[in-house]
């Protein structure tokens, strides 16, 4: 009997392995696309940018997010400095495959809002380390992902994922995310450019937990051939607050908070 259960014992960790193994590159992406969030969430953005000598500019930003079912939207005001103050930013995400993000810029020295066109997704976003296409939600089905082994960060253990895009214009000729296992949250992500060289880094390195819904609250983007980088910041994070439907429209861009 001894040496029946010490049989068995050996077949289920042989199969609880195999599944393990079983898991794709694309699986592991679409982890991370589904993984659950709040209905709504409002926050206080700071966003500190930071050139190769040191120096620091700093914007203030509240932001607004909402599910819709079939679509996440999107709002960013941006309350200081001066020189931004009433600038706002608009993303829509579509669950429909194949389906782009929409997205909005409010400038008020044009008093109108201008729609990001595809052509100018590769800009970056108010002089940051991130580009319009960042700022939005990438398909899983966009890109083809191989899985290319385990490593640890930080203590966390990940999934170490290559996604190489379909579209053969993308502004990146791959990208390799580190997939915290059963969290799914990127840890680091690498972005390649066109030449296949690193262009820059995302790391997520502060994360709160609400309600059971995973929070990323401090991350850094670092362009690696500028010396450039970003720091998000999120503060005061509140879910299931009921944000209005109301407020992701171009009318309340213009308007403000």
């Amino acid at each position: 009997m001894k040496k029946f259960t010490l049989m068995l014992l050996t077949l289920l960790m042989i199969v609880s392995m195999l599944s393990a193994q079983e898991l794709t590159g694309l699986q592991i992406i679409q982890n991370v696309y589904n993984r659950p969030t709040a209905e709504d969430q409002t926050a206080d953005l700071t966003m500190s940018l930071i050139n190769s000598r040191g120096n620091k500019r700093v914007r203030e930003i509240k932001q607004y997010l909402k599910d819709f079912g079939d679509m996440e939207k999107k709002i960013m005001f941006f309350v200081a400095p001066a020189d931004v103050y009433n600038t706002s930013f608009m993303n829509w995400s579509y669950d429909k495959d194949g389906k782009d993000d929409d997205q909005w810029i409010y400038l008020p020295a044009l008093r109108r809002v201008k729609r990001i066109s595809s052509d100018s997704k590769s800009d970056y976003f108010m002089g940051s380390d991130f580009t319009y296409d960042d700022l939005g939600d990438r398909q899983p089905n966009q890109d083809t992902h191989k899985l290319l082994r385990e490593e640890e960060i930080d203590g966390e253990t990940c999934y170490v994922v290559e996604s190489i895009p379909k579209e053969e214009e993308y502004m990146y000729s791959k990208t390799i995310t580190w997939v915290i296992k059963d969290k799914w949250i990127g840890k680091k992500k690498d972005f390649y450019d066109e030449g296949k060289d690193l262009l820059k880094t995302l790391s997520v390195d502060e994360t709160k937990k609400i309600n059971d819904i995973i929070i990323i609250t401090l991350s850094k983007m670092e362009n690696i051939q500028s010396k450039h980088k970003t720091i998000m910041k999120l503060e005061n994070v509140k879910i299931n607050v009921g944000v209005s439907d109301l407020k992701f429209t171009e009318r309340m861009m213009k308007r403000g908070i």
